[in-house]
């Protein structure tokens, strides 16, 4: 008796974490309702959390094809864990949590995060798409976790897989035949089925299918892009969100056909006998794939035509939509490969601009770019030229010349901003950099302290931006009561919010920079 009095509280935590345990994994975490069958979830701080929820079937059954939806399934399916992310080169686009992820064929699976289920509430709908280019990468990361925007503002979060590289942008329409007419497009297909299933199932989550948002960053953002010219997406979402990513043009079929050729001829295959590439196992595909050139193709039908050249696409000219980019894109654009870039003198800076962003300034004569940056901004050391410079040539170029082309075309609202916020990481080395805000808008600075730190100014800068991502996800409009009018972008004053402390409102903001480039022809990375 005394033996059992000593172990009582021992006892009682014990079976407390046992219960914890069980509720989570077991039978008592919420369960939803999608049009395959049920899955069973958790609450994370009152958020009810669902991970890993297919969308769409194994791929490895379809390769190279347009998705299928999943098939059904008897019972309860526990949706608690990340599902393994696409195959994809060896550390390509790939942060450190997701390094040595799972990967797999079977990789159509999405993540939900929701403050309520069945209560017809109508929530705006927030769908994710992860950058990496169209080659690596996942959302399998806590940087995308849904809980904070759930609580912030009442919104359902959706975050999304699928196919990569080759296996979902090999084109082999005009080597296989019409079986694989939508080939070079499979992984932006994906996500359309990802959107017909938040259409489909979302309202179960308390979700509103009529209030979609589509973000994302880098390669995610250029996805969102793409999906404002594909006709198969039309009417799947309302409002676009895109960060440091864009698409003007697609690749053309003559240059995704000569990839093609490449990856057969690597794997030992003719045309004759491309239907083995049905067969032949992931891993070799994955290796024979590598290094290849990966974007959405301008094949007709999927991609009927380039998302933003010669004009913004008019299959979404009444979609609201918000365009941004990070001050100093390449300081881990290219400062992070390279860091030579980050100890220049004035006399090796030509020869580094021309190493690292050639295609990117056309005739102009490097000499006449580092001069002008030192005219306008006399306190810059060699470094900050190099990365101002190759900033405005390479990634603010694309973002300038979208929205541009969505303000000539009249129609729903766009909005531009510029995140300006220098990181105190590593002494302030990297400032805005490219990702930078990806923490920010998801309201996760503690998970993304690595880029943001864990100071204040951090968490002050998202509040701000989650808002005005929350505000935009529900009325089509930015603005939020804490923070300045976001007027609508035009050409005549170009208003840009810029996201500093405090967030401010400019007209034109580096448009010396904007103007140096402005007559460079634009080539589209990949294409």
């Amino acid at each position: 008796m005394r033996l059992r009095r000593l172990l009582a509280p021992a006892l009682g935590i014990l079976c407390s974490v046992v219960v914890c345990f069980s509720s989570r994994a077991d039978s008592e975490g919420p369960v939803a309702s999608t049009r395959a069958g049920l899955v069973r979830g958790y609450v994370d701080h009152g958020i009810n959390s669902f991970k890993g929820v297919p969308y769409g079937a194994d791929t490895a059954r379809h390769r190279f094809r347009k998705p299928l939806p999943p098939e059904p399934w008897a019972g309860i399916r526990d949706c608690l864990t990340f599902a393994p992310a696409a195959p994809q080169p060896v550390g390509h686009g790939k942060g450190d949590s997701t390094a040595r992820a799972p990967e797999s064929e079977d990789c159509l699976h999405l993540n939900v995060w929701t403050p309520g289920l069945r209560d017809g509430r109508k929530r705006p709908v927030l769908v994710y798409f992860h950058g990496g280019a169209y080659n690596g990468g996942s959302v399998n990361s806590d940087l995308y976790d849904g809980v904070r925007l759930c609580l912030r503002g009442d919104v359902v979060v959706v975050t999304v897989n699928h196919r990569l590289n080759g296996f979902g942008f090999l084109y082999l329409a005009e080597l296989g035949g019409a079986e694989f007419a939508e080939s070079g497009n499979a992984g932006m297909l994906d996500l359309v089925l990802a959107l017909q299933w938040v259409h489909n199932n979302i309202a179960e989550f308390g979700g509103d299918p009529g209030c979609v948002t589509v973000f994302g960053q880098s390669g995610g953002g250029a996805k969102c892009a793409t999906l404002m010219a594909m006709p198969a997406a039309r009417g799947m979402f309302h409002r676009v969100w895109t960060m440091s990513g864009q698409q003007l043009t697609g690749r053309t079929r003559e240059h995704a056909n000569e990839t093609a050729r490449k990856v057969l001829q690597t794997l030992g295959l003719t045309p004759a006998r491309i239907a083995e590439i049905e067969t032949i196992p992931t891993d070799r595909l994955t290796v024979a794939m590598r290094g290849g050139t990966w974007t959405p193709v301008v094949d007709g039908t999927t991609l009927p035509r380039d998302p933003f050249s010669p004009d913004a696409s008019p299959l979404s000219a009444d979609i609201p939509m918000v365009l941004g980019n990070t001050h100093d894109e390449t300081r881990g654009l290219i400062g992070a490969g390279d860091p030579s870039t980050f100890a220049l003198t004035w006399d090796n800076l030509p020869a580094k601009l021309e190493q690292h962003v050639r295609s990117f300034i056309g005739s102009l004569p490097p000499a006449k770019i580092v001069a002008d940056y030192r005219a306008w901004y006399p306190d810059y050391s060699p470094s900050d030229v190099f990365f101002a410079a190759t900033t405005a040539a390479r990634s603010w170029k694309g973002m300038v010349l979208e929205s541009e082309r969505r303000a000539g075309q009249g129609g729903a609202p766009t909005f531009v901003y510029n995140l300006v916020w220098p990181s105190p990481v590593d002494g302030g080395k990297w400032k805005a950099s490219h990702t930078l805000d990806i923490p920010l808008v998801f309201d996760n600075v503690v998970y993304g302290a690595k880029q943001t730190g864990t100071g204040p100014h951090a968490q002050t800068l998202a509040d701000s931006m989650a808002d005005a991502l929350i505000a935009f996800a529900r009325t089509g409009n930015p603005s939020t009561p804490k923070g300045p009018v976001w007027p609508r972008f035009e050409l005549q004053k170009r208003p840009t919010m810029i996201f500093g402390l405090p967030p401010r409102v400019e007209n034109d903001p580096r448009g010396n920079e904007r103007k140096l480039f402005a007559p460079v022809v634009y080539v589209q990375p990949g294409t």
